[in-house]
């Protein structure tokens, strides 16, 4: 079976380790991934709860299909209430630490409380230990996962941990796996941080047996023989995200000086694989696409260890910045890596605070000395290195954006780029207009995977509408469409993304990103399982996630007035084919966002419905 029954629960406050078992109902309701994840959050979580009080929850919960010898299915989601937002944190990695999890028993791990000493959990099989970590506490990633694997005579120990932004609570701290896979976004190393826990080591002997083997041979076969001849699944092979750079700039919409810009004349560069070596990639994925990096000059050494900038961060520290120098930028990266700092917060927080400085918002004076102006490569690495000790500006820009901007003024406001508190990602809804309504809508604040994305409905021969007609998404939309279709467009796929969170699915390997079809991944689930089954049942639970998110979130205040996206996007881009155009108004997109509410259930004072959450299956949480 692709689950174990047990939830393992640590209270670090207590020392009181135990295991809960559940039965194989409670998986067809939840699965695993954020149904798991929010379960436990709903039930565990006091309300008013400060992020990083020990009451808040900090759950690991792998996917239904994670640990099973199945295609692009390694993904673990990690959840609490978010420090940057205040909302639910919510955050899914790759890698290898979540089937490792899953090999050593346990389908989630939830931790309360907090220690009052650095700590370490270390999970080996059903050996579980909350051990020393005074001599972990303020190393960087690579030597404390040195460290824990020789401490515990295993190699193949796989480690989930914060570097020293989570210990000093940067508010967009990550945690870190096999030092390149990130849950990142919403601060959770922050919350890690705050619970005194460096890391959480696991080692599984243990061996998850689908009930037809031979089908997910089969499927796994399937993948890798045509990995290469799908054209997006081939260029992310080949080429990694880093590509995504040349065709985004190209669309005109590649993040460029805090969003003014949709086209940056150094995209060439940062796009180049000049220091790239040859591709990693995740726990039994065919797709093989995670970047490595090595840089060894005179100016600039980049340890390869570390893995390399993927898009995101290209975009974040290069483009958004104005910066083109990729030596640079991978370098940046490189220390973020060490460190466990969200590379998108960071450089959107950091192009905000360029933007101040170049309109007089903020001067030296407030800058310790330093010229905050776009493309100022040099200032790069000590302004991180600030923010990650919590220095001086990086004090303040440890926090976020938003928080910054209560320091700098209501004029700064007008240049922020972000939903709920969190930054927004490197693509900008001027030129997709589906991907506002993610950022608005999205439980935990911009959010590019809350649903898929608008290119792929485009034409009627697009991979999207070819490969979501299963859910009835038949017809292509304007991507600069925000009437109804397009509301309905990210509903469905809102719901079928959270349905790929349940189970493990890494959008890199699936439809309609990447090869793998609805058919076949609904083959993968009956073979784990033995359920008789379907996409209208993975869909119902995809629903039940987002209601349960969104209740989580209601019970924080959260309303109507937090699905909003920045004033920014309201006005044209300066530059690019989209210069002077304005493709969102206000009006329209306020509309598109309550006829989401409407599809899904939701209401304006930020729950959801009664009768949806009945229909859901949600008692419980109407009581």
């Amino acid at each position: 079976m692709s689950f174990t029954g047990k939830i393992l629960k640590v209270d670090l406050s207590s020392r009181e380790i135990k295991i809960e078992e559940q039965p194989e109902s409670f998986y067809r309701r939840y699965q695993g991934g954020h149904g798991v994840g929010l379960y436990y959050l709903l039930k565990e979580t006091k309300l008013n709860v400060e992020a990083l009080e020990p009451e808040n929850p900090l759950i690991f919960a792998p996917g239904l299909l994670t640990g099973l010898r199945a295609p692009a299915v390694p993904r673990y989601i990690v959840m609490s209430k978010s420090p940057l937002t205040g909302a639910l944190g919510k955050s899914e990695a790759g890698g290898y630490w979540g089937p490792e999890l899953k090999k050593a028993g346990f389908d989630a791990l939830v931790i309360t409380g907090s220690s009052k000493t650095p700590v370490y959990l270390s999970i080996q099989d059903n050996q579980v230990e909350i051990k020393d970590a005074e001599h972990l506490w303020g190393l960087e990633t690579g030597p404390v996962q040195e460290k824990l694997r020789k401490e515990l005579g295993e190699k193949g120990t796989q480690v989930a941990q914060i570097g020293p932004a989570g210990e000093n609570g940067v508010l967009y701290a990550n945690i870190v796996n096999n030092l390149a896979h990130f849950n990142g976004r919403n601060g959770l190393g922050a919350v890690m941080g705050a619970k005194k826990l460096k890391a959480i080591a696991v080692r599984g002997s243990g061996k998850l047996e689908a009930k037809n083997e031979d089908r997910l041979k089969e499927i796994f076969r399937w993948t890798a023989g045509h990995v290469k001849e799908h054209p997006l699944s081939s260029m992310l092979h080949e080429h990694g995200t880093p590509a995504g750079i040349k065709t985004v700039n190209a669309q005109g919409g590649l993040p460029t000086n805090n969003f003014e810009l949709g086209v940056f004349e150094e995209a060439e560069q940062l796009a180049s694989e000049e220091y790239s070596l040859k591709p990693k990639g995740c726990y039994a994925c065919p797709v093989v696409c995670k970047r490595v990096v090595e840089v060894n000059e005179d100016d600039i050494v980049v340890d390869k260890m570390y893995g390399g900038p993927e898009y995101e961060t290209l975009a974040a520290l290069g483009s958004n910045c104005g910066i083109g120098d990729l030596k640079t930028v991978a370098k940046v990266n490189e220390i973020c890596n060490r460190n466990t700092l969200d590379t998108i917060s960071l450089g959107v927080t950091i192009s905000f605070a360029m933007k101040c400085f170049e309109e007089g918002i903020i001067g030296p004076e407030d800058t310790d000395g330093m010229e905050l102006k776009f493309g100022n490569k040099d200032i790069l690495i000590p302004l991180v290195e600030k923010i990650i000790k919590r220095e001086g500006i990086g004090d303040i820009l440890s926090r976020g954006s938003k928080k910054a901007a209560e320091n700098f003024g209501p004029e700064s406001e007008k240049y922020l780029v972000e939903s709920k508190g969190q930054e927004a990602p490197m693509h900008d809804p001027r030129v997709k207009t589906g991907l506002g309504l993610q950022y608005a809508l999205a439980v935990n604040g911009a959010d590019h995977w809350f649903a898929q994305h608008d290119p792929f409905f485009a034409a009627e021969d697009g991979f999207g509408v070819i490969e979501m007609s299963a859910i009835g998404l038949t017809e292509a939309v304007d991507p600069l469409d925000t009437g109804m279709a397009k509301a309905r467009l990210v509903y469905y796929t809102s719901v079928l993304n959270s349905a790929y969170d349940l189970l493990g699915v890494c959008m890199f390997g699936y439809a309609a990103r990447s090869l793998i079809p609805l058919n076949l991944l609904l083959d993968q689930v009956v073979a784990a399982t033995g359920w008789k089954t379907s996409w209208f049942e993975l869909m119902k639970a995809g629903e039940r996630a987002l209601a349960m998110a969104r209740e989580y979130n209601h019970r924080q205040d959260l309303d109507q007035d937090a699905d909003k996206i920045s004033g920014i996007f309201y006005r044209s881009l300066a530059k690019g084919p989209f210069s002077g155009k304005v493709t969102i108004e206000e009006k329209d997109f306020n509309k598109a966002v309550e006829k989401y509410y409407d599809l899904a259930g939701w209401e304006k004072d930020g729950g959801v419905s009664r009768n949806k959450l009945e229909d859901l299956g949600l008692d419980w949480l109407v009581q």
